[in-house]
């Protein structure tokens, strides 16, 4: 029987036809929600929680009431399938910008913003995985055994929010020596309240450091200050072209993420490990790939065979906003209680001393190496490493709204060290879930490397005799 006959597009055919555009919409309209409630409520706005957050929180609540009354809303397996690519495609997109450092800079602070990242994540990985093995030497024998490895997530839930933090939850999950069962939630919830951390103690730390007498508001820019960086080449395309400016922007984040996809193919076909690591990276190929494009553009532009400049700061960084905000709501909305039920005390418990830990340490690399601008640099820091890059930027922005300091500058110019210095923790990820011991020896490395990060960092306080006669950088507003 010829089955295209009964093809329309009713409800007959609601999963192929309307499934996909229903849960879209259902996105889109609760993150319009959240951000009403952001307007509307005051201590929302006043703590710069993300509308995405609210959306996604409140759209996981009516979840779980129609779910009482036998109405199914939310589609958990395609919440998640859409927080996995949105966090490639904002990475994508965000790697294409071809921005330019608008502020002096100086060389070895590049480096250093790198090594801190590095340093954190490092913290993280080793505190959390240290937790959850004892958890898991507590209760091994009892009937709700707490893995291992789930500590882990601690790092990626904070450090890369939702998407990365679902991966590898269910890589864990799937992974039956990890004898963990979080189903993707674990890790959504650990990132969903990594944005609360981001907000709520950054804008403490910017009140506290107001009435101390710490922190002291830079001035606005104004506008003809402001360098131009949405088109660094000039030559853009017009608006009136026969495709779309935007159109264009998207064919190289899909091209970006098309040859990412390439390439995860061709390690899942090489061995049974590179094929365990191909996929949970995503994120990571589909940056390299962007990376990889500008350069063949520039190339290109230089020989003269592409004579305008098609990629668009500007409509790049609504992309990989758009992506991330998509990310958020799906990434809380896809939570199943159910799922979290036996791990509420090992969340907890990561949660606060991540916090804690996180806090302090990039309080002292901010002092320590970044004199001139550490609250600046803290803020951004720290709202980076507990919730996303747009949670930093915004409380940077809270103290520095004409962006004078060199924060924003570092962070783009530190893009490769830190990704040099992150990429142990990515790699070991499935071997610390292969076996306890395993992650006994993954925990002891990061300690090694979490070490050596921070005694770069402060090498000129530990090593006074050698860096004597060396002229200390201290960044000073022109």
């Amino acid at each position: 029987m010829d089955t295209t006959l009964n093809w329309d597009f009713t409800m007959a055919n609601y999963g192929p036809v309307w499934s996909f555009l229903v849960q879209l919409g259902l996105l889109l309209l609760f993150l319009m929600l959240g951000n009403i409630l952001r307007r509307t409520i005051p201590l929302f706005r006043k703590c710069l929680i993300p509308s995405a957050l609210l959306g996604g929180t409140l759209l996981l609540i009516v979840d779980i009431i129609t779910k009482h009354c036998g109405i199914t809303l939310v589609d958990n397996r395609m919440m998640q399938v859409i927080t996995y690519h949105c966090l490639a495609i904002g990475f994508a997109a965000m790697s294409l910008k071809t921005e330019k450092s608008t502020v002096k800079t100086h060389r070895c602070q590049v480096v250093e913003f790198g090594a801190l990242q590095g340093g954190t994540y490092m913290l993280q990985a080793f505190t959390g995985l240290a937790i959850t093995i004892v958890f898991f030497l507590l209760t091994r024998y009892g009937k709700n055994v707490i893995s291992y490895v789930c500590g882990l997530i601690l790092p990626l839930g904070f450090g890369q929010g939702p998407g990365n933090a679902l991966t590898w939850d269910v890589n864990f999950t799937n992974t039956p020596a990890a004898q963990f069962a979080g189903n993707g939630s674990f890790g959504l919830s650990l990132a969903s309240i990594g944005f609360v951390v981001a907000s709520v103690f950054g804008v403490l730390h910017i009140n506290i450091g107001k009435k101390r007498g710490h922190i002291q508001l830079r001035e606005a820019r104004d506008e003809k200050e402001f360098v131009d960086l949405t088109n660094p080449g000039g030559n853009e395309i017009p608006d009136n072209e026969s495709v779309d400016k935007f159109s264009i922007q998207m064919g190289f984040v899909a091209l970006a993420y098309a040859i990412a996809f390439g390439f995860m193919c061709l390690l899942g076909k090489l061995s049974n490990f590179t094929n365990s690591i191909a996929w949970g990276f995503n994120f990571l190929w589909a940056s390299l790939a962007a990376m990889a494009i500008k350069p063949v553009v520039k190339l290109l532009q230089k020989r003269n065979l592409m004579h305008r400049s098609y990629i668009n700061n500007y409509q790049m960084d609504r992309i990989s906003g758009f992506s991330f905000d998509l990310m958020i709501v799906a990434g809380v909305a896809a939570i199943e209680i159910n799922d979290i039920k036996n791990y509420i005390l090992p969340i907890v418990i990561l949660s606060l001393v991540g916090t804690v830990i996180t806090y302090v340490y990039i309080r002292r690399v901010a002092k320590h190496c970044f004199k001139g601008f550490e609250h600046e640099f803290f803020l951004m820091s720290f709202g980076t490493l507990t919730g996303t890059a747009s949670n930093g930027m915004i409380l940077m922005k809270e103290i520095d709204p004409g962006l004078k300091t060199p924060v924003s500058s570092l962070y783009i110019l530190s893009n490769f060290p830190a990704m040099v210095m992150i990429a142990p923790l990515l790699f070991l990820l499935k071997f610390a879930g292969s076996s306890f011991q395993n992650a006994c020896i993954a925990c002891g490395i990061f300690f090694t490397l979490w070490l050596v990060y921070t005694v770069y960092l402060f090498r000129r306080k530990l090593f006074k005799k050698h860096y004597a006669k060396a002229k200390e950088y201290v960044w000073t507003e022109e």
